[in-house]
């Protein structure tokens, strides 16, 4: 007996069975080696941890269910066996995730909803890694990474993990904007000659048009985005406006149009016409049109190193503006590139300066302009699906062009901070009269109710229901029958860069007179999701989260 429990010790002592341990441990957990004391090897208590380990297995055996087919994964896994031995020596099996933060126990059905929303997402689209985080009521109660952020190395995704944050870029620009403003050191509705010089004053249809920060901002603009062609533009947006115009129509029109079997045009368009959405709201489920996506713009892949932003300005600063300013909402990142160049200009500091100085000041110490020279802790690599369908790495691409509109890194922790902020500021005035002593928000309130409301003329691509405001998407307050659907008044902003997805979601508490008595903000739900392959449209994943905890935070 003693001869066969010690070469039982020394198989499992082996480093081939504690490689297979570790391999089998969660995503971020480090296997350490497995201590066997000198019991294993002694006579008496070698013969009495065999009697132990031979009755351990004996009930496992007994209660053990069929294991699972290689290659598998069940969402809900059902309780595991009793284990045979410490299970801190062997832990259970699963796909590499990350631990939930602890929290209290109101949460814990909405983690474990939300998690399985993100499991399903994740092997529905294919994607490498996946990382979540929420914050509710100004608190991180969960954070967590799913997959792989280096699929070669096998390196996990952990609440830590550094990726590409995308056109949420965009949010973060506009806080230099609006500190700006509120300093007066910035007119929104200036001619941006007055403080770029080098963009050219722009004619349209042969009318001298300005364009001022206020509709860049908002992409009002007529700045064109990656597509060049103006007249692909233009049908696309006819197109749109078409499709728009049918959902009105009533079912029964739509019935008269087809029982007539009329060949007008506008029919022809209602059967064939269709939208290709932009990059940073390709849904799951979109399918790819003869149009060509941003994808496949090669200004999207530029790989030349600019060094500040009015250098930038030369790739689009002599093209024709595609609309009138204000007329006709136009997604466009070149108009955040002038941007920054505004910002330099305006604050007296480069641009990265500046936006350092704001990360420092909202504690966001990860979040960084993504250059390839510096050693970036924890930074995923990214990816997307080729031709034949095989993930593949994405060509190098250098974002210098774009910092201020989608050239970003960050991690869920400190996209959950800046929400927070800006949160925060949101609510500051509703709690003032009954807090003296609160702190002031990091903007004013009336500075976010203003970036905050919709903008007339705009859209938001990622949500129908909502408008675009000022450097983010807002969806309105709405219920139009009793016992219906109830629209949520929130705030967000999606990205799409290349092997990258990315959202940010803010939904505010509904306050009310009494409610603010006992509380103090920010009040609300806030989601932050980071993906490394390209076109994962996350934004209604993100607000079924909230939603979630925000039922239990009721609850």
């Amino acid at each position: 007996m003693q001869r066969v429990l010690s070469g039982a010790a020394a198989r499992v002592a082996t480093p081939e069975a504690r490689s297979w341990v570790c391999r089998r441990r969660g995503a971020h957990q480090r296997a350490g080696p497995v201590s066997l004391g000198h019991g294993w090897v002694g006579g008496g208590l070698g013969l009495g941890l065999g009697l132990v380990l031979g009755a351990k297995l004996a009930g496992g055996l007994r209660g053990a269910t069929p294991a699972m087919p290689s290659g598998t994964s069940d969402p809900e896994p059902a309780p595991p066996a009793e284990p045979l031995l410490d299970p801190t020596l062997f832990p259970t099996a699963g796909p590499p995730q990350t631990p939930a933060l602890p929290c209290a126990g109101r949460f814990a059905r909405a983690i474990e909803s939300s998690r399985d929303l993100l499991h399903r997402i994740k092997d529905e689209v294919g994607a490498p890694g996946i990382v979540v985080g929420v914050s509710v009521d100004g608190r991180e109660v969960w954070s967590e990474g799913l997959g792989y952020a280096d699929i070669e190395n096998r390196v996990p995704c952990k609440p830590e993990t550094v990726m590409r944050i995308a056109s949420i870029s965009k949010s973060l620009t506009m806080v230099a904007l609006a500190k700006l403003w509120e300093a007066g050191k910035l007119d929104l509705d200036t001619p941006v000659q007055h403080y770029v010089p080098e963009f050219p004053e722009k004619e349209y249809e042969g009318e001298k048009v300005s364009v001022t920060t206020r509709l860049l901002i908002s992409h009002l603009s007529g700045i064109r985005h990656y597509e060049k062609d103006m007249k692909k533009v233009k049908e696309e947006k006819a197109y749109k406006a078409l499709i728009m115009t049918r959902g009105t129509l009533a079912s029964d029109q739509e019935k008269e149009f087809k029982e007539k079997g009329s060949k007008s045009n506008e029919k022809e368009d209602f059967v064939k016409a269709k939208t290709e959405p932009d990059s940073e709201a390709r849904g799951r489920h979109s399918k790819p049109g003869k149009k060509k996506n941003d994808f496949e713009q090669g200004e999207l892949y530029l790989k030349e190193k600019f060094e500040n932003s009015i250098e930038s300005l030369r790739l689009f600063k002599n093209d024709p503006l595609f609309f009138k300013p204000g007329s006709q909402f136009l997604y466009s990142t070149f108009g955040y590139t002038l941007l920054a160049a505004i910002v330099e200009r305006a604050s007296g500091y480069k641009y990265l300066d500046y936006m350092q100085k704001i990360f420092h000041d909202l504690d966001m110490l990860t979040t960084v302009q993504e250059e390839n020279e510096p050693v970036i802790y924890n930074r995923a690599r990214f990816y997307v699906y080729n031709k034949k369908k095989r993930l593949v790495n994405t060509p190098y691409v250098d974002n210098s062009y774009k910092w201020a509109g989608g050239g970003f890194l960050s991690t869920v922790g400190d996209l959950l901070k800046f929400g927070n902020a800006m949160l925060y500021s949101y609510q500051a005035g509703l709690f003032k009269n009954s807090h003296e002593d609160l702190l002031p928000g990091y903007l004013k309130p009336e500075t976010m109710v203003m970036m905050w409301t919709p903008v007339p003329n705009t859209e938001m691509s990622w949500d129908k229901d909502g408008k675009y405001a000022m450097a983010w998407g807002v969806v309105e307050k709405k219920q139009t029958h009793g016992s219906c659907r109830k629209q949520r008044h929130y705030a967000s902003h999606t990205g799409g860069a290349v092997g990258a997805s990315s959202v940010l979601l803010v939904l505010p508490e509904e306050l009310d007179a009494e409610a603010i008595n006992n509380k103090v903000p920010p009040r609300g739900v806030i989601v932050s999701i980071i993906c490394n392959m390209q076109s994962v449209g996350l934004n209604s994943t993100a607000l079924k989260i909230a939603l979630e905890f925000d039922k239990d935070r009721s609850d």
